[in-house]
């Protein structure tokens, strides 16, 4: 739609409860160019905001938004406004500068114009795309945990579960030169981190799939892994553990993230129940992010942790 010869687009807010994060932003997934959703930290609610064409398929929303209060019990107020969709860009680009992330990487949008950071692996993403720039403390984190891991010998069998514009597992490709295969529930994001790993130059390596969590035949077909990323959010970690634990190799090194610092042992728990062990923990704000490990089977057929 366009106001004066200005392309306009439509912003869809709802304010939640932290247990209801989750739904609202699948729901707005499913019928919004962009979702992101942002902590009130005076009210401890969460913002969820979509930006969506104006006035297509406004049934599609109407739907998803009562499918959430009824799968989360919770009843928001919906606002509904237009805003100038070059001002959303211009906006994005301003929110996105170049990012410098531990001792080896830099992510930056394809509209950064200075000169690359030397000594960096760099990962390009356009601004304009939804599903995670880097500057989340949740991709940070998971980037820090893969900066450790990158010292020791490449992993065979690599996942990103959860890949949303591919960040991981395109950093991935790039550390170990090896495939990876990625997956989201969102099949913008499939299209979007695929478009990324063409940008980067990793699209030989890596092949990104849509699948609800495990569900797509092809994870059971490659299992088991050696490495898996799972940046999603504590409730859904919690709810895979037992899958995620019988995907990963003995041995292999799970990446959590997507969760809160007061979260953490909730999630951790979870995974111990399965034989999991914690190896690792980085904080980033309110954020944290979980490294975790499957010990080696003993003879008799036990894990050792």
């Amino acid at each position: 739609m366009a106001r004066g010869g200005v392309e306009m687009l439509e912003r869809v807010t709802v304010t939640v409860p932290e247990e209801a994060l989750e739904t609202f932003e699948a729901a707005l997934e499913t019928c919004c160019r962009s979702v992101g959703f942002f902590l009130d930290e005076a009210n401890g609610t969460w913002i969820v905001e979509g930006l969506r064409e104006p006035g297509s398929a406004d049934g599609d929303l109407a739907a998803a938004l009562l499918l959430a209060e009824a799968a989360s019990g919770v009843s928001p107020a919906v606002e509904r406004e237009l805003v100038p969709a070059g001002g959303w860009l211009a906006r994005s680009y301003e929110g996105f500068p170049e990012q410098l992330i531990g001792h080896r990487f830099a992510i930056r949008g394809t509209h950064v114009t200075t000169p690359l950071a030397a000594g960096r692996i760099t990962i390009l993403l356009d601004a304009g795309l939804a599903f995670g720039t880097g500057e989340h403390g949740s991709t940070r984190g998971c980037l820090l945990a893969l900066e450790r891991l990158a010292k020791r010998r490449a992993p065979g069998r690599i996942l990103d579960l959860g890949t949303g514009s591919g960040i991981l597992a395109i950093t991935a490709a790039k550390i170990w030169g090896k495939p990876v295969l990625a997956t989201d529930i969102d099949q913008r994001a499939v299209r979007v981190a695929s478009a990324n790993a063409a940008l980067n130059g990793v699209a030989p390596l890596l092949r990104v799939i849509g699948s609800d969590g495990w569900s797509a035949p092809m994870l059971a077909r490659r299992a088991p892994y050696d490495l898996v990323f799972a940046n999603i959010l504590a409730r859904p970690l919690v709810a895979m553990a037992h899958e995620l634990s019988a995907h990963l190799a003995p041995g292999g090194t799970a990446i959590l993230a997507g969760l809160l610092g007061r979260q953490a042992r909730w999630v951790m728990s979870a995974h111990r129940r399965h034989g999991l062990v914690l190896k690792g923990r980085i904080d980033d704000g309110e954020w944290t992010t979980l490294i975790l490990g499957k010990g080696r089977a003993t003879p008799d057929g036990k894990n050792p942790g």
